[in-house]
């Protein structure tokens, strides 16, 4: 399987929001949407950086309530791990791994396809374990 098969059952919406957004700003819609990450962009529109609840509790953690007034661009993870449509399933999950990111933007050249989540990719890969062993099934049964 790849991305695009997962891109193709989840849809291409992605929330983001602008690098000067408050964090705040981040939190209610992150609220909003019940998602776990925000892509954020620049002033182009351009995609720079995913912002996780993770971030946030982290600027909260470090520098109390006040965090809350701060930029999303100071506490939005530096590392920005994307990938193609056609990466493959085992790739993308080895990528997060090793990025230690839980959300990948879906990329070709310099357009946004989608977002895909380590829950997305998870249920496709049950997906397809459940296909492989019902295929399995149906040929021992024939």
């Amino acid at each position: 399987m790849i991305v695009e098969a997962i891109l193709r059952t989840k849809g291409n919406d992605v929330v983001t929001l602008h690098e000067t957004a408050s964090l705040g700003d981040a939190s209610r819609t992150l609220d909003e949407h019940g998602i776990g990450a925000v892509v954020v962009v620049d002033r182009q529109a351009r995609p720079v950086a995913v912002l996780s609840e993770r971030d946030i509790v982290r600027e909260v953690a470090l520098h109390g309530a006040a965090a809350l007034d701060r930029p999303v661009s100071e506490a939005m993870t530096s590392v920005f791990v994307t990938a193609r449509l056609d990466t493959g399933l085992n790739e993308l999950m080895v990528l997060m791994t090793d990025r230690r990111v839980r959300h990948v933007p879906i990329m070709e050249k310099a357009t946004m396809l989608g977002l895909v989540s380590i829950g997305d990719v998870v249920k496709a890969k049950i997906a397809d374990m459940e296909a492989e062993t019902a295929a399995l099934h149906a040929y021992i049964r024939s």
